[in-house]
């Protein structure tokens, strides 16, 4: 019995069908990496930008979709599919890259739809008004090449817009002293910023925060929640900081300048967010997801099923779902599923 609304449960609610996100590399930069505010990046992202690094060792976006499709539809036909624009900061850059982008993933084939993963301070009034018109892009075939414009209806013209636009940024924490100790280089404020630009825009936004950042406890991370609830989100992602290999981080953990979170620490932690947020919310993850190989500490994060199956025992055992301290006190949705 599932004990919060994640993500697979609103797609298949919204489309009738499993709906796959297809990670993919544009390779995008990040300010805090080629020198705009620093070098060093933040304390825990890892050398890949949080991604696969497909697309700097010259791995176009087509050539990553079919992939992934190739591997997906010999295990299920019938699934729909989405791209997560994942590694760096996919807005970071000039105006013009970052709609050559949306144009390249709105004619992927059979593309539902987009995630686009960025940092706050990577946004502004124009590239904002760029993603929240990414669903209304037409391909037009004039001379035997493809043109992209919005809103037209050219000779032959074909909707190629997508169904489904989310905005993901990393919020992390409401805490500055926090933002400054593991070098993210823009504040809280800056992050209200852009969740309410983007929202005021009928983007989806969906806030990723951390659980167990250097200097916080649960408390911190409880007030980090309950002020991203305050924002107009519509998805949240929740990640135990866990420690990669040749990253800021991984030196103060070896020093013994830093502790994760014990595995039972972090279900605790969860079963005391999860009543707090309401059940409108979606929640596109409760774990972090180390890439192969990248792991230094803990060893449970890398456990991904035993921790949700931890989680879920905990819930049913405490008699806790998401949004019973919020929206629905009474029971469990049921539209949850089982």
């Amino acid at each position: 019995m599932l004990r919060w609304h994640t993500l697979a449960v609103y797609f298949r609610r919204k489309y009738g069908t499993r709906v796959q996100k297809i990670p993919l590399d544009a390779g995008a930069s990040c300010p805090n990496r080629d020198g705009s505010l620093s070098r060093r990046g933040c304390t825990f992202c890892n050398a890949s930008g949080s991604g696969s690094g497909l697309g700097g060792r010259g791995f176009s976006l087509d050539s990553q979709w079919l992939a992934w499709l190739e591997k997906y539809r010999t295990t299920d036909a019938d699934r729909a599919f989405m791209a997560y624009l994942q590694s760096y900061s996919n807005t970071y850059g000039s105006p013009e890259r970052l709609q050559l982008l949306l144009q390249q993933v709105a004619a992927l084939p059979g593309c539902l739809g987009v995630a686009v993963g960025t940092r706050p301070d990577c946004l502004d009034q124009r590239k904002l008004d760029m993603l929240a018109a990414c669903g209304a892009f037409v391909s037009v075939t004039r001379g035997g090449a493809e043109h992209y414009t919005r809103n037209a209806d050219g000779d032959n013209g074909q909707k190629s817009g997508l169904a489904e636009v989310w905005l993901e940024l990393g919020l992390q924490s409401m805490h500055d002293a926090t933002l400054r100790r593991i070098n993210r280089g823009h504040d809280a404020a800056c992050s209200e910023w852009a969740v309410r630009a983007a929202a005021a825009r009928g983007l989806a936004v969906c806030g990723h925060l951390m659980a167990g950042l250097p200097g916080e406890d649960e408390k911190a991370f409880l007030q980090s929640l309950d002020w991203a609830l305050s924002l107009p989100l519509r998805g949240l992602k929740i990640h135990n900081v866990y420690v990669p290999l040749g990253t800021a981080l991984a030196r103060q953990y070896e020093e013994g300048g830093y502790k994760p979170l014990a595995r039972d620490e972090y279900v605790d932690l969860l079963c005391a967010a999860l009543p707090r947020i309401p059940s409108t919310i979606i929640m596109h993850r409760v774990q972090s997801d180390p890439a192969p190989g990248e792991l230094l500490a803990p060893a449970w994060a890398a456990e991904k099923r035993g921790v949700i199956t931890d989680l879920r025992r905990a819930m049913t055992a405490r008699d806790l779902w998401q949004g019973k301290a919020a929206d629905v006190p009474e029971a469990r949705p049921e539209w949850y599923g089982g």
